[in-house]
């Protein structure tokens, strides 16, 4: 009997010391990164049978149980995913709405002041201040444009490198979850009990791998664990990981592409295909809001140099010779896809500036017919031949022979303004005054007064600043005569309506008589005149930007649309952190380890023990009186 007391004895000692240990090693990890509180299960021993019946023989330690909830876990992963692609598109966001907004350093103060010049110098076409102070203005802007543009571009390089050394930190994680898979499924399946610090480590690096990219998890039979991306691409296949890697876009050279090395071949991902993860929110900012915003201030660069310039090309300077170009802006870019199988070059130009969009074009030949894929809402347009006008962007074959399946990419406006320069450093060279001029005969004996005229673009017509002459020939005809015009006779006279020939538009209104002329000719030593510059004036409030903005108005509606992209991810990122701050907390009232249940069950375990040890003493009594019997 006192054997077997021993021996009951021995096992509560051992159970009452596991449990201990278990406890110790809770407190030693309660502040380490994704472990999982522990549990010592306990069993009875199989009792022993005797004739009074069945006995007892004491107690072990079954296993040692991590408490984990699969569901928590996998819901606090993605709940990790989403808020780090917010965290990470916030990040990136801020700088962009910060700099647009700025009163200081955005857009619109150098736009006022551009035009304020402007309007000056038609107030006082001759002051030579004024024609040097628009000059100043327009370098100014110049340099505001090419600097926006240059903080866009710093900011993608910043956004490629970041894709860079996330791209690095996810092949890592994945290596690691990899070589944890083939301890797992050493120490797992070959043996009774679960490894539970091993797959604490592996879940760790789980939740580390969703703040770089979503990854969802499927559990083999061997205990390792598939990892896929949300494309459903298998990053992790038991003890195999298979490696993102980047590479410059195939079709576009300024941009990096990711996708995953499977063997010898690089499938490359869409910016959609990584959603969620700090790497899917570098690839949606890229690809919407910065691509937009250097779109739309390359857009509002190229639409006010195109009209500034046919402004001045069809005005005066003090010289008496037409204006020549006040700004110089990019032009759009074509590229060729890597791997078309045709030798075809594409090249682009600017048919009509105020068509602009600020989309960029995917252009495809299936072997027949060229397809135009406008990439901001996927309105696709085919033609049989080039050149085509798509949006005010002429798209022509260049060189070479297309074959199907080829692709290219056509970028209407990214380099607008990275190039932007103010061309003019004479301020006599300012074409403020018009070609023309108009002049009614003191002859005349109807009421018919002729308007001032003005030039007609986009290029000035040869025979703009020949003499040409109407005469009345009664209340309701008119002949023309001039070189350029076709001398057309007994022309319909209607009061008000306007009247072109030779690239100019006048206006006469009231009654002449049979016998009145009107003349247009050359504005001969018009240096006080100012209606071109008024007209350049004008330019501000027109409706430029796809015939319904005015320059201030589009870049007001993107200082606009990054805002609310900015508030909308600046409240998109709370929200997740406050669900991941709850899931995490649901999650850990399940796994965490709490410090006032472990000094409980310590106490629990010493006293346990303890008993275990009188156990063994009664025990050793009861020996020694035994022995003390038979001497």
């Amino acid at each position: 009997m006192s054997g077997s007391l021993i021996g009951i004895a021995l096992t509560g000692l051992n159970t009452a010391q596991g449990g201990l240990v278990t406890t110790g090693h809770n407190i030693a990890n309660v502040n380490t990164p994704g472990y999982s509180r522990q549990q010592a299960v306990q069993a009875t021993n199989l009792a022993q049978y005797s004739g009074a019946g069945y006995f007892g023989r004491g107690a072990s330690i079954e296993d040692v149980r991590r408490s984990y909830d699969e569901f928590l876990a996998a819901q606090s992963r993605t709940a990790q995913a989403s808020a780090s692609h917010w965290d990470a598109a916030l990040s990136q966001l801020k700088p962009i709405d910060q700099m647009l907004a700025d009163a200081d350093v955005g857009l619109n103060p150098a736009l006022s002041s551009f035009f304020g010049a402007v309007e000056n110098v038609a107030a006082n076409p001759s002051d030579g201040a004024s024609r040097q102070s628009m000059l100043s203005a327009s370098q100014a802007l110049a340099g505001r444009l090419r600097d926006l543009d240059g903080q866009l571009s710093d900011l993608r390089r910043n956004t490629d490198q970041r894709i860079v050394s996330t791209v690095s930190s996810v092949n890592s994680l994945a290596t690691r979850i990899a070589e944890l898979n083939e301890r797992i499924a050493v120490a797992g399946p070959g043996v009774l009990h679960a490894p539970n610090d091993l797959l604490d480590q592996r879940d760790a690096l789980l939740t580390d791998l969703n703040k770089k990219v979503r990854a969802n998890t499927v559990q083999q039979s061997d205990g390792t664990l598939s990892v896929f991306l949300a494309t459903g691409q298998a990053l992790v296949v038991g003890t195999r990981a298979n490696a993102l890697s980047t590479s410059r876009d195939r079709l576009d050279p300024e941009k990096l592409a990711v996708g995953v090395q499977t063997g010898s071949n690089l499938l490359t991902f869409r910016a959609a295909d990584l959603e969620g993860g700090e790497l899917g929110g570098l690839l949606a900012f890229r690809l919407g809001t910065l691509e937009t915003a250097r779109n739309a201030i390359g857009r509002i660069a190229m639409v006010l140099a195109g009209n500034v310039n046919q402004q001045q090309r069809l005005g005066l300077d003090r010289t008496g010779q037409y204006g020549g170009d006040l700004f110089a802006a990019g032009a759009p870019q074509a590229y060729s896809a890597t791997g078309n199988s045709g030798s075809a070059q594409l090249s682009a130009s600017v048919a009509d500036y105020n068509a602009l969009t600020e989309s960029n074009y995917l252009v495809q030949y299936d072997g027949s017919n060229w397809n135009v894929t406008r990439l901001s809402d996927a309105n696709l347009r085919s033609f049989a031949t080039l050149p085509q006008t798509v949006d005010g962007v002429s798209v022509s074959l260049a060189s070479g022979t297309p074959s199907a399946g080829d692709s290219y990419l056509v970028l209407p406006t990214r380099g607008g303004a990275a190039s932007f320069a103010a061309m003019l450093a004479n301020p006599d060279r300012i074409a403020a005054a018009a070609p023309i001029r108009t002049s009614a005969s003191g002859n005349n004996t109807g009421s018919g007064v002729v308007s001032a005229g003005q030039a007609n673009g986009p290029a000035a017509n040869v025979n703009l600043q020949q003499a040409v002459t109407l005469a009345f020939t009664g209340p309701g005809t008119f002949d023309v005569s001039g070189p350029g015009t076709g001398n057309p006779t007994a022309v319909s006279y209607t009061a008000g309506a306007t009247i072109s020939y030779n690239g100019w538009t006048i206006r006469i209104d009231g009654a002449p008589m049979a016998g009145d002329t009107f003349t247009v000719a050359a504005n001969t030593g018009g240096t006080g005149d100012n209606r071109n510059a008024m007209l350049l004036a004008n330019i501000q409030g027109g409706a430029l930007i796809e015939g319904a903005q005015t320059l201030a108005g589009s870049y007001g509606r993107l200082v606009a649309e990054v805002g609310n992209a900015t508030h909308e991810a600046d409240i998109s990122t709370r929200a997740q952190q406050r669900f991941l701050d709850e899931t995490q907390a649901r999650q850990q009232s399940v796994s965490g380890v709490n410090l006032d249940e472990e000094a409980a069950n310590l106490l629990r375990y010493q006293q346990a023990y303890q008993a275990a040890g009188k156990l063994v003493s009664i025990a050793n009594q009861l020996f020694d009186t035994l022995l003390g019997i038979r001497g």
